[in-house]
């Protein structure tokens, strides 16, 4: 039998919903990041490896910076935002860049590609959509735990 009330929630669950929003949230940092990160390895013609550091790097930089500054306006000083973002986007976003990059650094050609190839936005967007698709679940769980974005939610 089906627990589930018709906005989609558990009981003492997550909505599908809030787990697509808080993974939407998460991407958007990450993306940005890596995007910036593979865009400068590439210009600056760094090896796969370095390119790849600087990309996952970035993504953490930018995914907890969006939760940082959303948790300061909310009040909170700088040590209890840095924690907030810690623990709500540490699982996330390391799940959304192990899927993403491991899809760059399958698909064939895709780390010798260069930033005026197809194939490098090809696999740097497909890996972020899979990425999305892999994530959310793992945060409707975390939130409907109470952890994760779940902590964020609680100061709006």
């Amino acid at each position: 039998m089906d627990h589930t009330d018709h906005a989609g929630h558990l009981p003492g669950g997550a909505s599908w919903s809030m787990a697509a929003k808080a993974t939407l949230h998460c991407l958007t940092g990450c993306a940005i990041g890596e995007i910036l990160g593979m865009v400068i390895g590439t210009a600056l013609m760094w090896g796969n490896v370095p390119t790849m550091v600087l990309a996952i790097s970035l993504a953490f930089v930018f995914g907890y910076s969006f939760t940082l500054f959303a948790v300061r306006r909310a009040g909170l000083d700088w040590k209890s935002a840095v924690k907030i973002a810690l623990a709500a986007d540490t699982v996330s976003i390391a799940v959304m860049e192990l899927v993403d990059n491991g899809i760059i650094a399958l698909t064939p050609g895709a780390m010798d590609a260069h930033l005026s190839d197809g194939l490098f936005w090809y696999a740097l967007l497909g890996g972020f959509a899979v990425a999305f698709m892999i994530t959310t679940p793992v945060n409707k769980w975390m939130i409907g735990r109470g952890k994760g974005h779940a902590v964020v939610h609680s100061l709006h």
